[in-house]
């Protein structure tokens, strides 16, 4: 048997992987720049009987249809945005997703993303570092304030974005969250509050953080009518995807003074676009910006034993799937149709 692996970016020769599958499957490393699409040989693509994706399969330029002794594809990763759940489900072949690998980092970085606003610890920082004696300023920081009694308010109340919530608890936050997929009767073991509407948890929150996947339903959830109905001077935090915040709708709050700021791990386009007016001024350090905007290179998934787990929960899909046919976090099971 022989397994694709997309995008592969570690320098072990996946040794891990190999141990994990041991002598019946062999591994096809492949490693693809971002946005550049180069084709994989037709005969190739005929051998392989799983993908563990780590990026984009639609990168080697060729479709499901490309593949017609794969029996599993396997997103390493949570989100699934970028695979092709229906054409993948049409050829009977399921999709799985490792939506438990970096479930702590996550939570952890949009914390810390919080706190580096509200404690000032980003701000103190670029202006201690030119001249310590000019920038001992502990009022310099223009978002720092008190989070014991502060509303966290949460959209999207799965794995990570439960423990973001349980998190902020911790420091005596109060916990909001919008979730119209989560049943009633969640909130109540945890002590959170549930709202109905986005817009209800906008105007309650005094930050705000992302944790919903993509889709056609939550791009641009964030957007022009949820920054309008939020709190005055709240914080947004993004850890999720990108396009889930209008990045254009975000530069006009912050520029008004709406929205106090915001700590964002993702973008829509990344790397960061040096010429979106956000990013530009960020990068000038214009007055208006300064101390409001932090970013992190997607990174907060990111540990050296997250990225351990991701490995190694990937392969047991696809050992699971093909030695016991046993599937596992299945994403694409509405489109699914029987393999002829």
């Amino acid at each position: 048997m022989r397994l694709l692996m997309v995008n592969w970016g570690y320098d072990d020769d996946a040794a891990m992987e190999r141990r994990m599958l041991g002598a019946g499957m062999s591994i096809d490393l492949r490693r693809w720049t971002p946005g550049k699409v180069q084709p994989l040989d037709a005969a190739d693509c005929a051998s392989y009987d799983a993908i563990i994706n780590y990026s984009a399969v639609e990168q080697i330029g060729a479709g499901p249809e490309a593949f017609p002794k794969c029996r599993i594809v396997v997103r390493s990763g949570v989100g699934f945005d970028n695979v092709d759940l229906k054409g993948w489900g049409k050829r009977g072949v399921p999709v799985s997703n490792v939506p438990d690998y970096g479930t702590t980092e996550v939570a952890d970085h949009a914390l810390a993303l919080m706190m580096a606003l509200t404690r000032g610890t980003a701000t103190y920082q670029q202006i201690l570092r030119p001249d310590p004696a000019k920038g001992w300023r502990f009022g310099a920081a223009p978002l720092v304030k008190r989070l014991r009694g502060a509303t966290f308010g949460v959209i999207g109340l799965g794995r990570i974005g439960l423990a973001a919530a349980l998190r902020a608890q911790a420091f005596n936050m109060k916990v909001v969250f919008f979730d119209p997929y989560l049943p009633t009767g969640t909130e109540l073991s945890a002590g959170f509050t549930r709202v109905n509407t986005l817009e209800e948890l906008m105007a309650a929150s005094d930050v705000v953080s992302v944790h919903a996947p993509l889709s056609d339903e939550t791009r641009g959830l964030v957007g022009v009518k949820a920054l309008a109905a939020a709190k005055p001077g709240a914080v947004i935090v993004n850890t999720a995807r990108g396009p889930i915040v209008d990045l254009d709708a975000l530069e006009a709050a912050i520029r008004s003074g709406k929205i106090g700021g915001a700590g964002l791990d993702v973008l829509p386009a990344e790397p960061a676009d040096a010429n979106h007016p956000l990013i530009a001024a960020w990068i000038k350090g214009e007055p208006w910006i300064e101390g409001r905007l932090v970013l992190s290179p997607h990174a907060a998934f990111y540990s050296p034993s997250s990225i351990e787990d991701l490995r190694r929960k990937s392969v047991e899909v696809v050992v699971e799937y093909v030695n016991s046919g046993r599937l596992l976090n299945c994403v694409n099971q509405p489109f699914l149709e029987k393999r002829a």
